[in-house]
């Protein structure tokens, strides 16, 4: 028989979706570091070819591809919070060890290597473990009417931690040295994981599940291969997740090729194309604000508003990607913080649309599937990510080489993610977002209200 888990009034308020967007932003102040900043420098400093940075951290998102797994897990007993700290602790580490492999990198190159790529394989098990129970958590624990809202309100403060991150490491980076990343990293890593074990401590036995589930509790679990299948079987589930993949394809393109092209083209120190990655994800922010407001001021279109921003926030980026390749026919000159501001806003717009929708469709089923829900999109989130950061990388050494022009390769990768956010678009407008189950977007009891309205 369905049973409702208690009301609303025991799962997360305001003050416990806060905490676990603090858990965020500080997962989110790591990665910044160790996939953005160490990528420049592989490229530029040390004068290594893009590939081996691409590769690097395509092997992180590789290992992604167990989200399903880890999010199963934490399904099926045993708790989130010890997956989302472990997760974090792994990364602090692991972040750390990559950042001291530059030293190695540039005296004793293979031995660097080695190092980097184990460490960025545990930055990966640390990314996918922390980061599915954390989203788990909050869909399973957040009352319906409050998902898109706490979406955008995680995603906000991740947002915010990577751009203060960004900016604080800009300033101490410069004069570069590797001491000064080891130190940083090693900083940052330390004080997110204190961070993220205050936030989380005690976070989940305070709090009720606020999902419908019609399983028996008293039931044989299901295997992992059922669950996945049975999810898979939902066509609102699969089409999203295959609209995850081609738009993080189209987004983790530009991901490790940004910076570099900044140094490159631009002429910018490494200190500077760190604020320069700062100023898109302040952009990323205002982005999701502006979907915030106007959600919170049409509260009764929900549904059509994250649709809305999904497809036009996919749109935006591509003409802003179209803009960048149309910028290395004019480099230095062309405006690129403005440029790539305006890429941040419309990714931004489109990214928290398309979690919004992710936070609803994850407690639409019937079944306490969250975690391995989020985990699939996770999944297709890091091999979208994988694919996209590396085959951004080969294309530009493919075409520097036919070519010997950097602009040139530049252009190549930038309008093809265009032309791959422009097809996000067409997808994102097949998802029937109006078709979610009741039970997912159901309005809670009179006596259960919050003062506060959700902000999409």
């Amino acid at each position: 028989m369905a049973s409702l888990a208690k009301g609303t009034r025991d799962g997360l308020g305001w003050i416990g979706i806060l905490r676990l967007g603090l858990v965020q932003a500080s997962l989110g102040s790591i990665v910044v570091l160790t996939t953005s900043t160490l990528n420049r420098v592989m490229v530029v400093e040390l004068a290594l070819a893009a590939a081996i940075p691409g590769a690097l951290v395509s092997l992180h998102y590789a290992v992604q591809m167990l989200r399903p797994v880890w999010g199963y897990e934490s399904d099926i007993g045993g708790g989130r919070t010890r997956w989302i700290l472990g997760g974090m602790a792994m990364l602090a580490l692991s972040g750390t060890g990559a950042a001291a492999s530059t030293i190695l990198l540039e005296t004793h190159f293979w031995l660097g290597l080695s190092t980097a790529i184990v460490a960025f394989a545990f930055i990966g098990f640390g990314i996918g473990a922390a980061g599915t129970s954390l989203l788990a958590l909050l869909a399973s624990r957040t009352a319906p009417e409050r998902r898109p809202a706490a979406a955008t309100i995680v995603w906000m403060m991740m947002i915010a931690g990577i751009v203060v991150t960004a900016v604080t490491s800009g300033h101490f980076l410069d004069p570069y040295s590797h001491a000064k990343l080891i130190t940083i990293t090693a900083v940052a890593g330390t004080i997110s994981f204190a961070l993220a074990a205050i936030a989380v401590g005690r976070l989940e036995s305070r709090t009720v599940e606020q999902v419908v589930h019609d399983d028996d509790p008293n039931a044989p679990k299901p295997t992992f291969w059922e669950a996945l299948r049975e999810i898979w079987d939902d066509p609102e589930a699969r089409l999203f997740t295959i609209f995850v993949f081609v738009s993080m394809l189209a987004y983790s393109m530009q991901d490790l090729i940004l910076e570099p092209f900044a140094g490159l083209l631009f002429n910018m120190q490494p200190g500077e194309t760190t604020q320069l990655s700062g100023n898109q994800h302040s952009g990323v922010f205002l982005g999701m604000a502006t979907v915030g407001i106007v959600g919170s001021l049409w509260p009764g279109r929900k549904s059509l508003i994250l649709k809305m921003f999904t497809v036009v926030g996919c749109i935006g980026s591509g003409v802003a990607l179209a803009l960048l390749a149309l910028a290395t026919t004019f480099a230095p000159d062309w405006p690129l913080w403005v440029n790539i501001f305006a890429l941040g806003y419309a990714n931004g717009a489109f990214a928290v649309a398309a979690i919004g929708t992710m936070m609803v469709l994850a407690g639409a089923g019937v079944k306490s599937r969250e975690g391995i829900r989020m985990g699939l999109w996770g999944a297709a989130q890091g091999i979208a990510f994988g694919l996209g950061g590396f085959a951004g990388t080969v294309t530009i050494d493919f075409a520097r080489y036919l070519t010997g022009d950097v602009g040139i390769s530049y252009a190549w990768v930038f309008s093809g993610e265009a032309a791959l956010f422009l097809i996000s678009a067409v997808i994102a407008s097949r998802l029937a977002m109006a078709g979610a189950p009741a039970a997912a977007i159901a309005a809670p009891a009179k006596d259960e209200r919050s003062d506060l309205q959700p902000a999409v």
